[in-house]
């Protein structure tokens, strides 16, 4: 309901068409949307300090920082993403205008800078902001958190991809010339580099200066076009700067990609991944950023969003930012088979926090074709005081040494070897070695085991955790909760694409998300009252 107060009226003529000015004096009584009022109190309790930081001066008549984040928050709340539509809401929304209080609706280059120069760099001290206000409400209980990731696709251009093997590849043959090319180059022109025979970039830059010199003092002028004949030392010169522009440029490529193995020239944060969402259904990798939700009570506490194709590698980082910004320690981390690792495993006990991860052959060790694999460890007999498994055959598999690796992230793993007294002339031998692109022939090879014992008695105990009582209310609310949380921003907000470019961008797009969703949620708490609810009960039969 809007109270509209007339002060005068003005008719002036602008060529042929009648403009009608009306100078409004409106007074914002309801807001048509419930939503909105929530909205705005709860950003009043807010403390925006870092944010009103990032003006160097305010401005009159403008949008303030919290008008404007009231704005972006409602905006993102109701599937409007792009600058350009945010900006047509804010004139054409009575709920639009009654965040603004009265002021003149910004542009959409303001609404644009206000996301990516002024929220993004504080995004994070916001969003923890706003859980411990959610905390503080009594609307999350801090001792459930719920982790699951999805990918979503970056703004960046689909055939703009740099594989890194690529650039490996085409480094080395590059490389491989140059020492022939600097050969002739000493030969015809009389000059000498000292180089060991490892050339490097500053070998070729140190052979360019002498070439150059020669050209001054011969005087000779490089001619350009069709018709015109080079000479020797132009083509050599010309060559030479086309090794040097590669150089750089390989050795640029590398340096973006860091520990990934692709990135966008367009968005050079992105890094190509296999979506769900293949538009050409050929398995096609598009660039895209694993966000990761950290979900307690429905409510989305905190958000991370990174390179890693995989979710493994992030539950350690994730985990440690929560803590961080939170300053608080979740006693129970429940997750899906994607986060599973020795590593995860062994980082939980030593922070005291208990792990309820799905292990990554649970669903598969019910199936009948599991349980009657003779290859497997788990269906051999194990002697726990002798350290030595049985084979179907009745042969011993014992130990024969260790065996040391470590991931990506430098955790380093130590692998138990275990061999088998003899294979020759077993029946079972073909059902027993796997492995039909070896090149040893079957006849010749030996039963061989590899087994972290570290990480068989850390998944072994979170098995016990899952399938207890408590581990199977956990599980159903993990996928009513984290996984919801991700059907409300890809399903329900419709969002399937990042609009801005860049990790910072992307992750304040994130963040925008996630408050949008948390504020969504206290809304319908409220309506439906079933505030202060933290975990779905398990229905039973």
């Amino acid at each position: 309901m809007l109270k509209l107060k007339l002060t005068q009226k003005d008719y002036t003529i602008s060529g042929q068409n009648y403009q009608l000015k009306l100078p409004l004096n409106i007074e914002y009584m309801i807001p048509k949307d419930d939503s909105v009022r929530l909205l705005s109190q709860t950003v009043e309790e807010l403390d925006l300090k870092e944010l009103y930081q990032t003006y160097s001066r305010a401005r009159e008549n403008h949008a303030t920082p919290r008008q404007m984040l009231k704005v972006m928050l409602y905006a993102y709340m109701n599937h409007i993403y792009t600058s350009r539509r945010i900006e047509s809401a804010c004139r054409r929304d009575v709920n639009f205008m009654y965040l603004l209080e009265g002021i003149h609706a910004p542009d959409h280059s303001s609404i644009a800078r206000f996301r990516s120069c002024h929220f993004a760099p504080v995004a994070k001290t916001i969003m923890s902001r706003l859980t411990l206000l959610l905390a503080d409400c009594g609307e999350i209980s801090f001792e459930n958190l719920f982790i699951d990731g999805t990918k979503i696709e970056s703004a960046a251009n689909k055939y703009t991809f740099v594989w890194k093997k690529s650039v490996d590849k085409n480094l080395k043959k590059m490389i491989d010339k140059i020492p022939k090319f600097v050969q002739n180059a000493e030969e015809d022109f009389g000059v000498r580099l000292i180089y060991d025979g490892n050339i490097q970039l500053r070998h070729l830059k140190k052979l360019r200066k002498k070439l150059k010199k020669i050209q001054e003092e011969e005087g000779i002028v490089f001619v350009h076009g069709p018709g015109k004949h080079k000479t020797l030392l132009q083509k050599t010169i010309e060559e030479l700067d086309g090794y040097l522009e590669r150089f750089k440029k390989y050795i640029k490529q590398l340096h973006l990609c860091g520990e990934r193995n692709s990135f966008s020239k367009t968005d050079i944060d992105a890094t190509f991944m296999r979506m769900k969402e293949d538009y050409m259904k050929n398995g096609q990798l598009k660039p895209a950023y694993n966000v990761q939700f950290g979900v307690d009570s429905e409510y989305v506490v905190w958000v991370m969003a990174g390179p890693q194709p995989t979710d493994t590698t992030t539950l350690i980082p994730f985990l440690n930012e929560t803590r961080k910004y939170l300053n608080h320690k979740y006693d129970k981390i429940i997750a899906d088979s994607g986060y599973e690792s020795e590593e995860n495993y062994v980082y939980l006990e030593e922070n005291g926090q208990l792990s309820f991860i799905k292990p990554a052959n649970y669903e598969i060790s019910k199936t009948r074709k599991y349980r009657t694999d003779i290859s497997r460890k788990e269906n051999m007999e194990y002697h726990t005081g002798s350290d030595y498994y049985i084979c179907r055959n009745g042969k011993k598999l014992v130990v024969t040494g260790e065996k040391k690796s470590r991931s990506k992230t430098g955790y380093e793993t130590i692998k138990t070897q275990y061999t088998c007294e003899t294979c020759d002339g077993c029946s079972y031998k073909a059902q027993c070695i796997k492995g039909n692109n070896s090149k040893t022939p079957l006849e010749e090879r030996t039963k061989h085991l590899e087994i972290s014992k570290v990480f068989q008695k850390k998944r072994q105990d979170d098995l016990e955790r899952i399938l207890s009582d408590e581990g199977i209310e956990l599980r159903i609310n993990r996928s009513i909760q984290s996984e919801g949380a991700f059907a409300d921003v890809k399903g329900d907000m419709e969002f399937r694409r990042f609009i801005t470019r860049g990790y910072q961008n992307v992750l304040a797009e994130s963040i925008l998300l996630a408050m949008g969703h948390n504020i969504n949620k206290l809304h319908h708490k409220i309506q439906n009252d079933c505030i202060a609810r933290y975990l779905h009960k398990v229905k039973s039969a």
